[in-house]
C-alpha cells in the first residue's frame, strides 16, 4: 500500500510558503539590504546574498542563457521528483520528496523573479582570532538538505523489500 501523495504535496506547499514568506519578510519588512548584517546570536547572522549559481554558489553565471538553462534543469528535476513522489512506497520518502520539491520551487521562484536565489542565513564561529563561515543559505536549502538526508535514511533503514517465497 503506497502512502498518500497528499502528505508530500503538503510538505512541498508548506516548504514553499515558509521559504517565500521568510524571503519577502527579510527583503521588504526587515529591509535586510540596508541593515545587513543583522546579528541574531554570537554565531548566527542574517545577511543578504544573491546566488546566481546553484548549490553552494557553484556554476555562478548571471547571463540570461545560463539562468534559463538552470530554470529548465530545475523544472525537469521537479517533474522527475514529482513522479518519484507519486510512486514512493513509504511515508518518509513521500514527505522527503515533497520537501525537496518545495525547496526547488522556492529557489526557482527567486531565480525567475530576481535572476538569482535569495540567501540570508549565515552561521559562523571565531577560533583563535580567525573567522570561519558556513555557506549562506535559505529555508529552501534547509528543506532540500533535510529531504535528501531523510531519503538516505529511508533507503537504508526503511521498509525492507518483500522477499519472494
Amino acid at each position: 500500500m503506497t502512502p498518500p501523495v497528499r502528505a508530500g504535496v503538503l510538505a512541498a506547499v508548506i516548504t514553499l510558503i515558509a521559504d517565500q514568506a521568510s524571503k519577502l519578510w527579510l527583503l521588504h519588512v526587515l529591509d535586510i539590504a540596508r541593515h545587513a548584517p543583522v546579528t541574531v546570536t554570537p554565531f548566527f547572522d542574517l545577511v543578504l546574498a544573491w546566488n546566481p549559481g546553484i548549490s553552494f554558489g557553484w556554476f555562478q553565471s548571471e547571463t540570461p542563457a545560463a539562468q534559463i538553462l538552470l530554470m529548465v534543469i530545475k523544472a525537469a528535476a521537479v517533474i522527475a521528483l514529482a513522479i518519484w513522489m507519486a510512486r514512493s512506497r513509504t511515508w518518509l520518502a513521500t514527505v522527503s520528496l515533497g520537501l525537496i520539491i518545495g525547496g526547488a520551487i522556492g529557489n526557482g521562484i527567486d531565480r525567475f523573479a530576481y535572476g538569482a536565489v535569495v540567501d540570508f542565513a549565515l552561521f559562523h564561529v571565531e577560533i583563535a582570532g580567525k573567522a570561519y563561515n558556513w555557506y549562506i543559505f535559505n529555508l529552501a536549502d534547509v528543506a532540500i538538505v533535510a529531504g535528501v538526508a531523510a531519503l538516505l535514511y529511508d533507503s537504508v533503514m526503511g521498509t525492507p523489500a518483500v522477499k519472494a517465497p
